[in-house]
């Protein structure tokens, strides 16, 4: 099965002004109208990128963005145009902020690691004393980074975006109040699915003026899900919270030994682990769309991929 996962693409279209491999996405500019985004079954952590793909995690990342970009365009308009493969999301060519919006209605993962060594400010935003692991905020937090082209990304305060120029006051407020918006659609939608949305990213582009809503959203690379059934027992007795998220694979790297430090050695991914890590993507899919999830053809998945994007430029003359 891992033989199928696509780790890379290396198209040519016409029109085609440059291509970037990110750490799960090979991202196509076409003559700067549009972006080709294809999601790769490529997967990062600890801003590394793992050395096997995983099959159908491309497939999963990309659709459930797909859906939750439409149940958000009503918020903010989104890049996308289309999705003429379960793998690829076409849409309008946007420059970017430079900066990750994050938001956290929950302190856990790398937020409670920094709390827990004693900070009690994330990204210039005061945290309270005496809080536990997995407890939610009062409100949700914004806790950007910057945007990283290779290595870290890093947390950066409000002030600090500002006073560096990074984005225009006015821009800064409207993002952070578009991220507290996406948040709280994000959460009523997992809450009827019987999850928990507990932190995730957004990216911003803009053309002209226009500030649209870019990259994925609320997927399991960008965004953690407790289950809600179990959440208030776990909490109570302190236990690990059930979790739906990509956690689960810096954990098994956490236990062997690798948290992306120098000299640290991947563990070897075994056809198991692969597996594993495949069926728990599809899980999420499940549960966070209701939907069974639909199995694309695992043969010439490049060449699918390549023929299905050629037909929609065509189309587009």
């Amino acid at each position: 099965m891992n033989s199928d996962a696509v780790v890379r693409t290396d198209f040519n279209f016409p029109g085609q002004k440059s291509i970037y491999h990110g750490k799960v996405r090979d991202v196509y500019n076409i003559n700067d109208k549009f972006l080709v985004m294809v999601a790769t079954d490529r997967i990062s952590a600890f801003d590394v990128v793992l050395p096997q793909g995983i099959p159908f995690k491309g497939q999963v990342l990309n659709q459930i963005a797909e859906k939750f970009l439409d149940a958000t365009a009503d918020i903010v308009p989104n890049w996308k145009i289309a999705s003429p493969d379960p793998m690829v999301t076409i849409g309008k060519y946007c420059k970017p902020f430079p900066v990750e919006m994050i938001i956290r209605g929950y302190l856990t993962g790398s937020s409670w690691r920094t709390y827990k060594a004693g900070a009690r400010a994330i990204c210039g935003v005061p945290i309270p004393d005496g809080m536990r692991e997995h407890e939610r905020f009062p409100e949700p937090i914004v806790t950007p980074t910057t945007k990283a082209v290779e290595g870290h990304d890093e947390d950066i305060s409000r002030e600090e975006i500002i006073r560096q120029n990074l984005i225009s006051e006015e821009d800064y407020n409207q993002l952070e109040t578009l991220t507290k918006k996406l948040f709280q659609r994000g959460s009523e939608i997992a809450a009827e699915k019987g999850l928990i949305l507990v932190d995730t990213k957004y990216e911003f582009g803009k053309v002209g003026n226009q500030i649209y809503l870019i990259d994925e959203i609320h997927t399991p690379d960008s965004s953690r899900y407790f289950y809600g059934d179990t959440y208030e027992e776990h909490f109570a007795k302190g236990l690990p919270q059930r979790q739906l998220s990509k956690e689960f694979v810096r954990e098994w790297l956490m236990e062997n030994g690798f948290q992306g430090k120098e000299g640290q050695q991947i563990p070897e991914m075994t056809p198991k682990i692969v597996d594993g890590i495949s069926k728990r993507y599809i899980e999420l899919y499940e549960r966070i769309t209701g939907e069974k999830f639909d199995y694309a053809d695992p043969k010439n998945v490049v060449e699918r991929i390549e023929k299905n994007i050629s037909n929609f430029l065509k189309e587009q003359g």
